[in-house]
């Protein structure tokens, strides 16, 4: 079963970019006025660096965006230790 997971949800007044899990696979999604995208990617790592590729990405959203990956990956790792047998 291939179950979809949010990774990370950011907004902004430029336009929004989300990260989603979809089994070993990275889906980026990014929308703003006027435009939108949808792309998967072997990683997370992957699909922010394409990020950085997309012309209606604007410079806060995008920082906003790796922001929040960061903070996200942050989470998941502090988590694992914790959890770990």
């Amino acid at each position: 079963m291939n179950v979809t997971r949010h990774f990370s949800d950011t907004r902004t007044a430029g336009g929004r970019v989300r990260f989603l899990l979809r089994g070993a696979r990275a889906e980026l999604l990014a929308e703003g006025p006027g435009w939108h995208h949808h792309s998967a990617h072997p990683t997370l790592a992957d699909a922010a660096r394409f990020l950085a590729t997309l012309p209606g990405v604007d410079a806060a959203l995008y920082a906003e965006a790796l922001g929040d990956l960061e903070g996200r990956l942050a989470l998941e790792q502090e988590y694992g230790r914790h959890h770990a047998a």
